[in-house]
């Protein structure tokens, strides 16, 4: 490729990218947060945690029960005792007449029973305060899951331009190269040089063939790994790449972030606070519960009130026994207190403290990390803004070195060995400039992501 054809090829290298669709980060962040199965999963568990605390408000409510049985049989009746074990017995009732008959009828029953645990001595209002912790932790959860996947996201989005940046360079080198053989070419073919430079060069546009390709594969795998992060469907991105030079405006007006303002120690912190009330409802299972009950019942029988003396004084007609005559009603107030819960509940209470005290020394090595990552960003903010400022220069100190070694070059004034030499320097001057300029972006993020605030870094886009 000569020098008139590579402004022309770069020229429609960007041609084209202008016109196809640039994904900007804001719209790759949006996107993976709307898509990534994860937090759609764990945005549902938050939606069903919410339902849980309506079900457990409801838990409170009176039992209000409704029954209606219509029957056809004996009524025999004896003397002894009955016990019915496992719901086996028939409540069947009757005279303990001398002997056995088959007498028959319909009968019915018709109740309505409350049943009401009215004071627990706050189990019941615990049981919701457990119920809004649970959907306050699952809430959290999804918040710093949606917090690591923006960071996440973020860090796919820079690593991908920074490897397309790297790959444009890649691009160049092989230009100078392929411009350098056909220079050496030709001064073998005219005899100025000796064979092996021309060999030597073309060795070089092998090299450079190779660096290329290497790169077009980074950047095919970063590239998917950001549809992954993203959850769309396979594609190759362009970039937006005007912010890479610039500095953010905010990478050196850091304020100090408050704990609660992380949203991965507000997910560790919910589950402790979770624990603990786990743990006051454990200990409200010592007290007694107080309920309140009510009966009104009505019954029917085809077997008249006379039947104890005589025993044919009995109806076999259906509506006859189903339809109710008499009525009862009962009222009543009742305390329950298993006193061995005293004894099973303490373990549950200490062992629930234990965990809440585990739980704890997670959340201290999750701040300690984080302030160990904040301390290591500011650090790499420092340097990277050194390396800013000289990147630009070593670029500049390369393309002249190299110019200068190619003139001489074309004079016969040096050899081969040393404008290759120049050649590396320039590459790798190029190279370190476009990880420099990307690292400041990178240094930024990993402040927002140990300080938890993420606008931070995307309000400079």
């Amino acid at each position: 490729m000569t020098k008139k054809k590579l402004p022309l090829f770069l020229f429609l290298v960007f041609f084209i990218q202008g016109f196809s669709q640039t994904l900007s980060l804001k719209e790759a962040v949006e996107t993976g947060i709307a898509n990534y199965g994860t937090i759609k999963a764990k945005s549902y568990y938050a939606d069903a945690s919410k339902e849980t605390v309506k079900q457990v408000r409801r838990d409170y409510l009176p039992n209000l029960n409704l029954a209606a049985q219509q029957d056809y049989g004996t009524v025999n009746g004896q003397n002894g005792p009955l016990y019915g074990f496992g719901g086996l017995g028939v409540a069947s009732s009757g005279l303990p007449l001398a002997e056995q008959n088959w007498n028959a009828a319909f009968g019915a029953l018709y109740l309505v029973n409350v049943n009401w645990d009215f004071f627990t001595f706050g189990r019941t209002r615990q049981r919701i305060n457990l119920a809004k912790a649970d959907a306050q932790r699952f809430e959290k959860d999804l918040d710093q899951e949606k917090f690591q996947q923006k960071i996440k996201i973020s860090a796919a989005y820079l690593n991908l331009l920074a490897s397309q940046r790297l790959l444009i360079s890649q691009e160049k080198n092989l230009s100078r190269a392929i411009v350098f053989h056909r220079i050496a070419a030709a001064r073998v073919k005219n005899g100025l040089l000796a064979g092996v430079d021309s060999t030597l060069a073309a060795a070089e546009v092998s090299r450079a063939k190779i660096q290329l390709n290497q790169s077009k594969d980074q950047v095919k795998d970063l590239n998917n790994k950001l549809v992954a992060l993203m959850g769309t469907d396979i594609k190759d991105f362009v970039l937006d790449s005007s912010f890479v030079k610039q500095v953010p405006k905010s990478i050196l007006g850091f304020e100090t972030a408050n704990d609660t303002l992380n949203p991965i120690l507000q997910f560790y912190k919910s589950r402790i606070d979770y624990s603990k009330q786990q743990t006051k409802l454990f200990k409200r299972e010592y007290l007694p519960t107080f309920s309140f009950f009510g009966v009104y019942q009505t019954r029917a029988s085809g077997f008249n009130s006379d039947y104890a003396s005589d025993q044919n004084s009995y109806n076999q007609n259906y509506f006859d026994g189903v339809n109710p005559n008499r009525q009862n009603y009962l009222l009543g107030v009742g305390v329950s207190w298993n006193l061995t819960t005293i004894a099973r509940s303490s373990k549950k209470v200490s062992a629930q403290k234990l965990i809440s005290e585990g739980l704890q020394e997670e959340y201290k090595v999750i701040d300690q990390q984080l302030k160990t990552q904040s301390d290591a960003a500011d650090a790499k903010i420092k340097y990277a803004m050194e390396n800013y400022a000289e990147a630009p220069k070593q670029v500049q100190a390369a393309q002249q070195a190299y110019l200068q070694k190619t003139t001489l070059y074309k004079n016969g004034l040096t050899n081969l060995v040393d404008v290759t030499q120049t050649l590396y320097t320039l590459n790798r001057a190029e190279i370190d400039r476009d990880i420099i300029y990307n690292n400041v972006w990178q240094s930024l993020l990993m402040k927002a992501a140990a300080t938890g605030d993420f606008d931070l870094f995307i309000n400079e886009f």
